[in-house]
């Protein structure tokens, strides 16, 4: 099935049957953001290494919550 058949044959669907689809895949694609957390943690903190930044307490210390 291509990309066009799939885009028909979602468009001849029910209007509550294409809500509950887009809903599914909204939550699917929320889900698949927070797989990545660890993985994008790392790189962030290659690149502090790497460009020798340091920080400490009291470069925060002025932040309001």
């Amino acid at each position: 099935m291509t990309v066009q058949e799939i885009i028909n044959s979602i468009e001849n669907l029910p209007t509550e049957e294409r809500d509950y689809l887009f809903e599914f895949l909204r939550k699917k694609q929320e889900e698949s953001k927070g797989d990545n957390f660890w993985d994008e943690l790392q790189k962030f903190r290659e690149v502090i290494e790497n460009e020798g930044i340091i920080f400490t307490d009291d470069d925060f210390a002025d932040l309001r919550e």
